[in-house]
């Protein structure tokens, strides 16, 4: 089994572009939202997973709350610290796969956003473990009914998006709703192969909280850029989940 993370090197080259990206102009509304949902105390301490160069975590700072940003990329999150220094906030930056982070922290409420780790699999990665181990160490990380909100790839979009064709080539597998991607690590290079993307359709992941320890409260369309309280698009990029810890 390959060991390497790839998508870990990638985002390490990536990291000084990633505010390039168009789906990553919306922080202040997405931040907005987050508040609405979480429902927490002014101050509260949160926990960012896949925080990449910390633009969620940075604006949650910001307005007064207590931060600790999680990626597995040095890269974004040495972004991450020069930002959050620029912007006069504190932030605890952590360097760790999802997978595998634990903390003696308790923390109020939780994001894990644009993936954030979840569905991109890389470093000898289980596809069918990779997300419930990620949730378990969210919800041990978590309060009793402390909030959780995550996006994921929509699994249906996935499916639509392929062909049998795709299948015998090895650029997608029906299986686990995973596709290679291939993207661009900085402006002009042309576009390289990272490794497998997975998708969840709806059930999936609302079946993935409900064995982790969390109750489901909502399932919304979740694609970066264009949050709602909304039935998901069947070819819309991400789905959004919103869950609270069970007390038990």
């Amino acid at each position: 089994m390959d060991t390497e993370n790839k998508w870990q090197a990638f985002f390490d080259r990536h990291a000084p572009y990633y505010l390039k990206n168009e789906f990553t102009g919306n922080t202040v509304a997405e931040v907005d939202f987050v508040l609405e949902e979480l429902q927490v105390r002014q101050g509260a301490p949160l926990l960012d997973v896949g925080c990449g160069v910390g633009r969620h975590a940075i604006e949650l700072a910001r307005r007064g709350y207590q931060v600790t940003g999680l990626d597995i990329s040095e890269g974004m999150l040495a972004q991450a610290r020069a930002a959050a220094d620029e912007a006069g906030v504190t932030v605890e930056w952590v360097q760790a796969d999802a997978t595998a982070f634990a903390t003696d922290r308790r923390f109020d409420g939780a994001v894990c956003l644009c993936e954030g780790a979840f569905g991109l699999l890389g470093g000898g990665h289980d596809p069918y473990e990779q997300g419930p181990m990620i949730l378990r160490n969210i919800h041990r990380a978590l309060q009793p009914e402390g909030r959780l909100i995550i996006t994921v790839l929509n699994g249906c979009r996935t499916i639509r998006a392929h062909s049998e064709e795709d299948i015998d080539a090895g650029i997608f597998d029906p299986l686990i709703l995973a596709e290679i991607c291939r993207v661009e690590a900085s402006p002009g290079e042309a576009a390289e192969r990272i490794d497998w993307e997975r998708g969840f359709v709806p059930s999936e992941l609302i079946l993935l909280l409900r064995t982790s320890g969390f109750r489901d409260l909502h399932l919304w369309g979740g694609t970066a850029g264009s949050w709602g309280r909304r039935r998901p698009k069947l070819d819309e990029m991400e789905l959004m989940a919103v869950a609270e810890r069970l007390s038990v």
